[in-house]
């Protein structure tokens, strides 16, 4: 799934979700050591657990960040399995 962030300095995510599991997010532009520590860090975890623990937060006076934007990129994800 590729995903066009808003509000970040990433400019894409390309994320490779199966069965509800991220395989793996690869952050296009941004803090290069953050985006690929956050790739890192959700490995393997299960979408949902993604979602709730990276939704919400915010970089500096910005009202998102490039967690949050991954976080609303597995929620698109999410709605258009439904």
């Amino acid at each position: 799934m590729i995903y066009k962030p808003e509000g970040v300095c990433a400019q894409l995510l390309n994320l490779d979700i199966e069965d509800g599991i991220v395989k793996s997010v690869e952050f296009i532009g941004g803090c290069a050591g953050n985006t690929q520590g956050i790739a890192s860090l959700v490995k393997g975890m299960p979408v949902d657990d993604v979602i709730e623990r990276l939704e919400g937060i915010k970089c500096g006076f910005k009202d998102t960040s490039c967690p949050d934007q991954l976080s609303e990129a597995l929620k698109k994800y999410k709605n258009e399995q439904q």
